[in-house]
C-alpha cells in the first residue's frame, strides 16, 4: 500500500509537468507511457491512481479495487510483473480498516521530489518496522534495531576514515547513520549470515 502511494505520487507530479506543457515538456501527452519511462517513473493507469482509490475508500469493495489496481500497474510496467501483492480483497481483511488506512496514507506525501529528498518513504518504513518489533516483543529484535542503538554504534566507531565491518544484520540502518555522520568511510563488502528459528537473513 505504501509503495502504491509512492509511485502514484511520483506519477502525479510528472503528470502535472506534462499537462502544463512548459519548457522541455511542451506538447507532451500526460497519458503517454513513454514520457514516464524516459524519467524512470512507473506509469499508473487511471484505475490505480491514488485519488481514484481514495474516492472509493468507504466502499465495501475497496479491497477488490486495490487488487485490481495492482494488476493494472503490473500490466503497464513489465518490471513489476508478478511482484505486487493482490491480497486486499480477502475476507479476513476488514474493508473499513483498509479504507481508513487509505485515508491515513493520503495525508503523507511519499513520492514527490521534496519527499524523496527528505527520505519520507524511508522514515515511514522505519516507523512500521519499529511498531512491528514492539508488537512482537523480544522476537522483534531480529527484524529491527532501534535508531538510538544504531546512532550510539556509529558514534562509538567514529568512522572518519577506513572501512566499516558490521557482522550483524542491521547493516542498512548502520550504513545510513554513517552517512549522516558526515564521513567518507568506505563500507566494507559484507557476506554474513544470521539464522534463528523463524528467520534467515543474508548480507
Amino acid at each position: 500500500m505504501i509503495f502504491l502511494k509512492y509511485i502514484s505520487d511520483s506519477f502525479e507530479e510528472m503528470y502535472a509537468k506534462l499537462a502544463a506543457g512548459k519548457g522541455e515538456y511542451k506538447g507532451a501527452d500526460p497519458e503517454d507511457r513513454d514520457e514516464y519511462k524516459a524519467e524512470n517513473i512507473f506509469f499508473v493507469p487511471p484505475s490505480a491512481r491514488w485519488k481514484y482509490l481514495q474516492s472509493r475508500a468507504k466502499l465495501p469493495e475497496v479491497g477488490k479495487d486495490v487488487d485490481e489496481a495492482m494488476d493494472a500497474i503490473e500490466r503497464d510496467n513489465a518490471s513489476l510483473k508478478g511482484v505486487l501483492p493482490k491480497v486486499f480483497a480477502r475476507q479476513n481483511l476488514d474493508p473499513v480498516s483498509l479504507g481508513g488506512l487509505i485515508d491515513l496514507v493520503s495525508n503523507i506525501a511519499l513520492g514527490t521530489a521534496k519527499a524523496r529528498s527528505a527520505d519520507v518513504l524511508g522514515h515511514v518504513f522505519e516507523y512500521i518496522l519499529g511498531e512491528f518489533a514492539l508488537a512482537e516483543g523480544k522476537k522483534g529484535g531480529q527484524f529491527y534495531t532501534p535508531r538510538s542503538v544504531v546512532e550510539l554504534l556509529a558514534e562509538m566507531m567514529e568512522p572518519y576514515k577506513g572501512r566499516v565491518f558490521d557482522p550483524c544484520c542491521a547493516f542498512t540502518l548502520l550504513a545510513l547513520q554513517i552517512e549522516i555522520f558526515g564521513t567518507r568511510a568506505v563500507l566494507f563488502p559484507l557476506f554474513t549470515e544470521k539464522m534463528s528459528n523463524s528467520a534467515c537473513c543474508f548480507l
